[in-house]
């Protein structure tokens, strides 16, 4: 921990120098943010009284500009707040600086679910994307596909399941079991009558509010899927209560089933994303769901 302190204090007149250049000013002050999987986070004072956020990768293999390419496809293809990308490239992205804190009341749980629902509204011709994204420090195939459930099967549940055991994150036999289950999809999940523009990785330290708006959100993994994978991502980290779902129900009805059964099957794809990244405990997790469900 220590060295990783001391590497990022190291950087910090590497990216200083760039962001003068690119900017076109100094940073006056410099100081560290929480959070940050790819690097290190920092909140930026300009001479000009702009605040930036800057995240500078640990490594040259990071990915920064995939997350400045997602937050400029929600800047141009909706109204969800999210930061403006001022610059990106793989190992540095600038971003404005957002206010808020990530306590929610329930005005703001409201105000998430209208703009969570306008957000589903935005659509496309098949599921996926027009490119690779990721979740974390995690890859995302994103193959457009004609068929959700297909999509879900091939690059959400198997390609994360194959993935955690080939970094001997899970063992094998659980991705067998995964891959019986998977095969079943269909008995449970059907179709959305469209796909829907999805954040993909909302839970609290990734949405920001005052006393009663969101204000931002921030870490996006996007993709066009069920617009019910969203609402189980959400239920899973706690990230909203009875507020936003019932707000969100009166604007885009949630269909019967969903919290008795479908919820528990999206949420494996989070809870896989989590075994690829630390193991342990979460392989439990998702035993536990293929368990209820008979595998």
């Amino acid at each position: 921990m220590g060295s990783l302190k001391q590497n990022a204090v190291a950087m910090i007149p590497l990216f200083a120098e760039q962001i003068s250049s690119i900017l076109g000013g100094p940073p006056q002050r410099i100081t560290p943010l929480h959070g940050g999987m790819i690097g290190e986070v920092y909140r930026v004072e300009m001479a000009d009284k702009r605040t930036v956020v800057a995240k500078v990768a640990h490594s040259s293999q990071a990915s920064l500009d995939v997350e400045g390419y997602m937050l400029r496809y929600l800047h141009e293809r909706s109204q969800l707040p999210v930061p403006e990308v001022l610059y990106s490239d793989t190992t540095l992205l600038l971003l404005a600086f957002l206010p808020g804190r990530s306590h929610f009341s329930a005005a703001a749980q409201q105000h998430a679910a209208e703009l969570l629902a306008a957000l589903h509204s935005h659509t496309a011709p098949a599921f996926g994307m027009e490119r690779d994204t990721l979740i974390a420090t995690i890859p995302l195939p994103n193959s457009w596909t004609d068929s959700w459930v297909r999509f879900f099967r091939e690059y959400r549940l198997l390609y994360l399941g194959q993935r955690a055991v080939e970094t001997d994150r899970m063992p094998a036999p659980l991705l067998t079991r995964l891959e019986g289950f998977a095969a079943r999809l269909e008995t449970w999940l059907e179709e959305p009558d469209q796909p829907s523009l999805v954040h993909g990785d909302i839970w609290a330290t990734n949405v920001l509010a005052d006393e009663t708006r969101i204000t931002g959100f921030l870490d996006p993994a996007i993709y066009y899927g069920h617009a019910e994978v969203e609402l189980a991502y959400i239920t899973l980290f706690n990230t909203f209560g009875a507020p936003f779902f019932e707000h969100y129900h009166a604007l885009r009805p949630i269909a019967p089933g969903f919290f008795e059964e479908r919820c528990a099957i999206y949420n494996l794809y989070p809870l896989l994303v989590h075994v690829c990244e630390f193991g342990g405990g979460y392989v439990g997790s998702v035993e536990s769901t293929l368990s209820s469900f008979g595998y």
